[in-house]
């Protein structure tokens, strides 16, 4: 039988007073209190019934779906492989095997010998995720002996992983460490002892403990906790892995400590306490610590000490307005820094005669990275490389040459060909003045007269660039006639550190801002107009969807919010969540701080809903989500569907066995952005 109508939530009369100001939160019951169980029968039945109505209203596009579907799959090469990366006596890579029942969807992983010999498979995520809706592997650290595997693996989107060390010998797991580990183990020297951190109940990683190999499991010591709740921990090595770095940190300050990888029980060595608002990270090589840090300048520098001095710091590289160093690897034979000069993306490497090389890259606009470089040296260095109009590239960069040596290319089986397409880097004027960059795609032969539709992706949070890169899936709404855009807007990092200070806590809503004027800017170029425009974003991006919408609902047609941070204020005064505490630098906190209160109660989404039309909606949620909890999509559009006036589509689908990544296999990963897409596409003249 059909559905009649969308679900009707029940509205409470719940409100609180906070500042003077009376809160109103009528969907408060959609909190199973029990959470991160949920069993509230009522709740269940919501979420379930929300399902239903996505599963009904999305009928009439399965044919759409299933045909974005099947074109964004043939653009992907099954039995894709990565690039082999050198580790001693070894290299190691990984491999979809579509012949292996779930190999089409998860990776097997090889290795063999470094000089060439036959491959040996490891480790099978098809296998592992055999039978489990959901399926993500976590770590991956081979021992110094390359004898054992720790790996770790989370099976139902909670990000709780269950750790677990493999004799690669036998193939055969032979202990299984904890059940809530988070982030990548570490090996000692010696390989008989693994370094792991610790999640607590309310998912914050906050120890790190050490389990030694024949030891008994559950009461592994511990090397360091954190007491602060509003840090987290983490665990690293150095490049030349001698050295485990521990570090504690919250969005605005850190503090590192090194411990011997050959001496574990050794007490560990703070390099520099902490200082509120100065963050560091660190590198080894010898007995020289390199460390970038903002002491000086909000771009970073790069210092030196030595293990002796920690804490004393000189200049490498001194801090720059127009270089923003983002990090730092200390290779045996030079220092690789990676930075944005002018917001683009640069490798540099400080040699030891104290001079600088930058690698040439082909392209005026791209993105590039570090990609796998295991060992102690690089004199070949990986790099992972791509433009809005170049798949990705795996190159190798000579370094003793100065020149790149192309590993691979993303293969398209379908066919692309680059000189169909044009991409553009545009600027736009903000209503402050402050010009922001946008990056734009388009097939060759879109009209700019406003009469073709636009797309347009965001983020703007934690100083987290956009970068213009390519995306396969992409292609499909260029073929329809879509031009593409990201909106490198304030509050990522993408023109610099102060980029990304502009669009946080009191300046949350620049980030809004940025966005709603680099849309009208487009339009006035002729890409699309008002009412023809599309938008995406997750997570924190989409909270700026819930922003957007309330203060400019005429501009678009179509929204899609995936595990939308929509819920801010009362997610920032729970502090019965993980993440609330450390995100107090990043939003603020409500509680103590009025200006904080009265900024956030402003725009939090949730809050701000009007007696309006709003666009065509779709929004996701996951119910085991630790970051963005079901609760706050679900809160959102039941108040949603009670406030608007229109009756545009308004859809809500919550995966019940996954968190904040959706679903975890490549393809069912591509089926939910075809569902996307061909929500999108109903509500424009280019549903075909």
């Amino acid at each position: 039988m059909p559905i009649k109508g969308p679900p009707v939530a029940r509205a409470t009369d719940f409100s609180f007073t906070l500042h003077g100001t009376v809160v109103k939160d009528p969907y408060k019951w959609l909190k199973d209190e029990g959470y991160p169980k949920v069993d509230d029968a009522e709740v269940l039945a919501y979420l379930n019934a929300e399902n239903a109505w996505f599963e009904q209203e999305m009928k009439p596009q399965s044919m759409l779906v299933e045909a974005l579907f099947e074109q964004m799959k043939a653009r992907i090469k099954e039995d894709d492989a990565s690039v082999p990366y050198p580790d001693g006596d070894w290299a190691y890579f990984n491999r979809f095997d579509p012949a292996m029942k779930g190999g089409s969807q998860y990776r097997n992983w090889y290795r063999m010998p470094r000089n060439g010999g036959p491959e040996t498979l490891i480790l099978s995520e098809p296998a592992l995720a055999d039978g489990k809706k959901y399926f993500r592997l976590g770590a991956f650290a081979v021992s110094p002996d390359a004898r054992l595997l720790a790996y770790s693996m989370d099976d139902d989107g909670s990000e709780r992983f269950k750790l677990i060390v493999r004799d690669l010998g036998t193939g055969k797991d032979i202990v299984t460490i904890a059940s809530n580990s988070l982030g990548q183990p570490a090996w000692s020297s010696d390989g008989k002892s693994l370094l792991w951190v610790e999640a607590s109940e309310q998912w914050r990683p906050f120890r790190v403990r050490r389990h030694v190999l024949g030891g008994a499991t559950g009461n592994d010591p511990t090397l360091y906790e954190e007491k602060d709740s509003s840090f987290f921990v983490g665990l690293d090595l150095s490049q030349d892995r001698r050295w485990f770095l521990v570090s504690a940190a919250d969005h605005v300050t850190s503090e590192i400590r090194l411990i011997p990888a050959g001496d574990p029980g050794a007490t560990p060595l703070v390099v520099s306490p902490r200082k509120t608002g100065r963050e560091y990270a660190v590198d080894v090589r010898g007995d020289t610590l390199f460390i970038r840090t903002n002491d000086t300048h909000r771009n970073f520098r790069v210092a030196t000490a030595s293990i002796a001095n920690p804490g004393e710091w000189a200049d490498l590289i001194p801090g720059s307005d127009r270089h923003y160093i983002r990090g730092i690897t200390a290779f045996a034979s030079y220092l690789a820094i990676t930075e944005r000069l002018d917001g683009l993306d640069q490798i540099r490497l400080r040699m030891p005669d104290n001079s600088d090389r930058y690698v040439k890259l082909p392209e005026a606009s791209y993105t590039v990275s570090l990609s796998t470089n295991a060992e102690a040296d690089a004199p070949l260095l990986r790099l992972s490389y791509s433009s809005m109009v170049t798949p990705t590239t795996v190159y190798d960069y000579d370094v003793a040459k100065d020149a790149l040596v192309t590993r691979k290319v993303q293969e398209i089986p379908s066919g692309y060909n680059a000189a169909d397409y044009a991409t553009e880097r545009l600027m736009a004027r903000a209503r402050d003045g402050v010009m922001v960059p946008v990056s734009v795609v388009y097939k060759k032969g879109y009209r700019k007269d406003g009469s073709q539709p636009l797309h347009v992706y965001g983020y703007g949070a934690y100083g987290l660039a956009v970068p213009p890169s390519f995306s396969t899936s992409v292609l499909s709404l260029l073929d329809r006639g879509f031009a593409y855009a990201i909106a490198h807007i304030r509050g990522g990092d993408d023109l610099g550190y102060q980029w990304y200070l502009d669009g946080k806590l009191m300046k949350r809503t620049n980030t809004f801002n940025d966005f709603v004027d680099v849309t009208r800017f487009l339009n006035s170029q002729g890409f699309s107009r008002e009412g023809r425009n599309s938008a995406s974003g997750g997570s924190a991006g989409g909270s700026l969807m819930g922003a957007i919408v309330n203060s400019d609902p005429g501009l678009w047609r179509a929204i899609a919010a995936h595990v939308p941070f929509v819920d801010v204020l009362n997610t920032m005064l729970d502090t019965s969540l993980p993440l609330t505490p450390i995100e107090w630098p990043e939003w603020g906190n409500p509680k103590t701080d009025e200006a904080a209160f009265r900024t956030i109660l402003s725009y939090s989404p949730y809050d701000n809903l009007k007696r309006q039309a709003y666009p065509a909606m779709l929004v996701t949620a996951g119910l085991n989500d630790p970051r963005v909890t079901y609760w706050e999509p679900a809160k959102w559009v039941a108040r949603l569907r009670a406030t608007k006036t229109d009756r545009n589509p308004l859809l809500l689908k919550t995966n019940m066995g996954a968190g904040h990544g959706g679903k975890s296999g490549r393809f069912e990963r591509l089926r939910e952005t075809a569902e996307e897409y061909a929500f999108i596409l109903a509500q424009f003249d280019t549903a075909r």
